[in-house]
């Protein structure tokens, strides 16, 4: 109601009723009723909501210096807001400090765009309200979004030259076949010469191409949607696909390796800041991105549950090789489990840069093996029986 009696009826976001109080009071109007309206929408809208990581990663570093230098929360988040330049990350930061005004947690607060921040990021926020090191977890924080950044890289390398590479070949094959190959297909079958098979398979290729050129260009794109659709619906699906692409030649090893050094990062991250060793698995559980790799964690969180150590735990599982393994039993004896969570991710981050290095090196040489004997087979196949012909030519 407004101060002249008028009654309105409308829908607000709030964190609870106190919350909703102060935000009608801002508009001139007192609260009379309420009752709590579905919000899949409003859900859905912050779910979606992303922001570049290079504008979290300076979020969080601002963030941490005002509250280090003793700014309130609330005041620091004030002063983000009327600053950043990103619109997103803005209404983000507005959306926050409503909340925060409202009663609720910075980590709380958080909880509202899990598109931005992840498990992880909120468990080590609300880690740090508890201790009243919310600074020192934000440098962390940070560190650790700067780490991310430097991982999608090491996949975007792995990622990238396989492509441009099966594209290359893919584009030389489709002019072969589509332009090159016909062009002699009439000329080599006026000769009336036995052709040999690796000839008769090159015409038959080429044939297939020229008719059937329309199906096989689209083909790509139902078998990805079709993928899509079935991880959907299929769990057992899904977890098929994954535990196949840790099998892929040279790229299944090295994704596994990176997947590894985030899980090995993650753990370090929140059992140095105070989280039980069983919250950082089930939590990090949900953050490797891979099936195969979640319920490999699933069992070592369930044998470490009944009473085994981490180390045996994961010996169970099959997820660390007997190195990394003897590095975490160095790790529990020592007290210092952290420390050796981190030099586990920094073995598996070198290791997969020197693959990425040594890969970077072999694709030239295998490029120019496949596209010479590609090219091979085309000039053999076509030029062979115009050769056989000319020297069976009596002069």
């Amino acid at each position: 109601m407004d101060e002249r009696g008028k009654t309105t009826v409308g829908r607000l976001e709030a964190v609870n009723v106190a919350d909703l109080e102060m935000r009608l009071s801002r508009m001139g109007l007192d609260l009379i009723n309420y009752r709590e309206a579905t919000f899949g929408r409003t859900r859905a809208r912050r779910n979606t909501v992303r922001i570049r990581r290079s504008e979290l990663i300076n979020f969080c570093f601002h963030l941490e210096q005002l509250v280090v230098a003793g700014v309130p929360v609330v005041d620091a988040l004030a002063d983000l807001r009327d600053s950043v330049e990103d619109h997103r990350l803005r209404e983000v930061i507005a959306g926050m400090l409503e909340s925060i005004q409202g009663g609720a947690t910075l980590s709380k607060a958080m909880e509202q765009f899990p598109g931005i921040f992840d498990g992880v990021f909120i468990n080590l926020i609300r880690a740090g309200e508890l201790s009243g090191q919310v600074g020192t977890v934000l440098r962390k924080v940070t560190e650790n979004l700067r780490w991310q950044d430097e991982q999608a890289a090491h996949v975007k390398k792995i990622l990238t030259y396989p492509i441009v590479v099966t594209v290359v070949i893919l584009g030389v094959i489709s002019f072969l076949m589509l332009y090159l190959v016909p062009q002699l297909v009439q000329f080599i079958q006026s000769m009336g010469e036995v052709l040999p098979l690796h000839t008769r398979i090159l015409l038959a290729v080429s044939d297939l191409f020229v008719t059937y050129w329309y199906l096989l260009l689209p083909l790509p794109i139902p078998i990805v949607l079709g993928a899509i659709a079935m991880r959907k619906v299929s769990p057992s699906f899904d977890y098929a696909l994954d535990d196949m692409k840790l099998k892929i030649w040279i790229v299944g090893p090295l994704m596994k390796k990176i997947i590894l050094a985030r899980f090995a990062n993650y753990f370090a991250l929140m059992y140095s800041s105070g989280i039980s060793v069983l919250d950082c698995i089930r939590i990090t559980e949900g953050l490797v991105g891979n099936k195969a790799v979640a319920e490999a964690t699933r069992r070592a969180y369930r044998q470490i549950a009944e009473g085994a150590s981490i180390s045996q735990g994961f010996e169970y599982a099959g997820l660390f090789p007997p190195l990394v393994l003897r590095m975490l039993r160095v790790g529990e004896n020592t007290g210092a489990l952290d420390t050796s969570l981190l030099n586990i991710s920094y073995f598996y981050e070198r290791d997969v840069r020197d693959s990425i290095e040594r890969i970077q090196a072999m694709i030239g040489p295998v490029m120019t093996v496949l596209l010479g004997g590609l090219l091979l087979w085309v000039l053999v196949s076509v030029l062979g029986p115009i050769y056989d012909l000319i020297a069976n030519i009596k002069v």
